[in-house]
């Protein structure tokens, strides 16, 4: 059919896409007028039009699916174009030894309770990946909307979120290797061409970044952006390939990118950013069937309120070694509540191996609670802390 000819499915594709991003503009409004985020709304209204939901939307899963993959793309380009690389290497090297309390402490009680649930070993253990890392999108996308990108924790943050995001490159592989049972030498070339990988282009963009910027530098703003699109999509694709997550292959092309061509950037991807964050969190809500969340909502809100405070304690414990003040230090364990898109790549891999048939339910039960108390709480830590600090400063009444 030529270009623009009638056709019912598009027409019906098309309305409702329009009326979903008015939707989604309305609540963005609505989210920005009582001073909240709008993440969990966004997150609320796909389960309510998910399977299951009131209304079952057709928008096609690959539409979707590479929108919200664009979406976690930008918000770490975005995080990458405020900090250079020596300021990363820096974070990383001081967050270490918090981010080795990070993965202890979050990691096990995921494990614990795969275990008490009755869950196999191998279960429980890609429970317990899903409480450990954080959520990068989530997490972006908060920071970027309560204006924290140039707080003092906000550095020790994104270290821990890369910090995660390594570990990840060890963590999938070792799993992947246990559910498909491989021998150790495949699994040991996988786990090697992973890191080295990461190595490669981390080096790259701490080194030869301002190369990058150079070349770039000269063009005009339509030229500019497709290049930079072009870039980020490009990086994230051979990153995937190679078993490491698009967004650190993202996020370092924001790191690589630097001085009046980063300034541009800014300007010009925002925009993006939020349309594409929006459809990454709806579509993300849009894969959960309602109807399975029932059986496992106790245990799964549970295991949220629990992992709420050690992320909570960890992001703390993190900012305190860093030097950072006490608000910044409740701000950071805030921010890093929210489990989202790692988390059920995790649980996929145990799903599709059919190793425990409520290990997705569980997952996506918990993702949402955490998404949801996530940026709640990173909105009103700063407004509790200051009463607090009031009613100390008043003394006994």
């Amino acid at each position: 059919m030529p270009l623009g000819a009638a056709d019912p499915g598009v027409a019906s594709l098309l309305f409702e896409l329009g009326v979903l991003l008015i939707v989604l503009g309305l609540i963005g409004r609505f989210a920005a007028r009582i001073g909240i985020s709008p993440i969990p709304l966004y997150l609320l209204i796909g389960l309510l039009l998910g399977e299951g939901g009131v209304v079952n939307l057709s928008i096609p899963n690959e539409f979707a699916e590479v929108g919200a993959e664009i979406g976690v793309l930008l918000l770490l380009f975005m995080l990458g174009l405020e900090y250079t690389g020596d300021e990363l290497a820096a974070g990383v090297r001081s967050s270490l030894p918090a981010g080795i309390i990070d993965l202890v402490v979050n990691l096990t009680p995921g494990l614990l309770f795969g275990l008490f649930l009755g869950w196999s070993p191998l279960a429980a253990l890609l429970l317990g990946g899903v409480t450990y890392i954080s959520s990068s999108g989530v997490v972006a996308k908060v920071i970027g909307d309560l204006g924290w990108l140039g707080n003092r924790e906000t550095p020790t943050v994104l270290s821990i979120l890369v910090i995660e995001d390594l570990a990840m490159v060890a963590y999938l592989p070792i799993i992947g290797v246990l559910l498909a049972d491989l021998d150790a030498d495949r699994a040991l070339v996988s786990l090697a061409v992973a890191i080295v990988a990461v190595a490669v282009a981390l080096t790259g963009a701490l080194r030869y970044g301002h190369h990058v910027s150079r070349a770039v530098s000269g063009s005009n703003d339509e030229t500019l952006i497709l290049t930079l699109l072009g870039i980020i999509l490009v990086v994230a694709g051979l990153a995937s390939e190679v078993q490491v997550s698009g967004a650190i292959g993202a996020f370092l092309v924001g790191i690589a990118i630097s001085g009046e061509v980063a300034d541009r950037a800014r300007g010009m991807v925002d925009p993006l950013r939020d349309l594409f964050a929006a459809i990454f969190f709806l579509f993300f809500s849009l894969q959960i069937d309602a109807s399975t969340l029932t059986p496992v909502l106790i245990p799964a809100i549970s295991m949220a309120i629990l992992t709420s405070f050690t992320k909570l304690w960890t992001g703390y414990e993190a900012a305190r070694r860093a030097g950072v003040g006490e608000r910044g230090r409740w701000r950071a364990g805030a921010a890093l509540i929210a489990r989202g898109e790692f988390s059920i790549v995790i649980a996929g891999l145990g799903v599709a191996a059919g190793i425990e048939p409520d290990l997705g339910a569980m997952a996506a039960a918990y993702v949402l609670t955490t998404a949801i108390i996530g940026p709640l709480a990173a909105r009103f830590v700063d407004p509790l802390l200051a009463a607090r600090e009031r009613r100390v400063a008043l003394g006994p009444t």
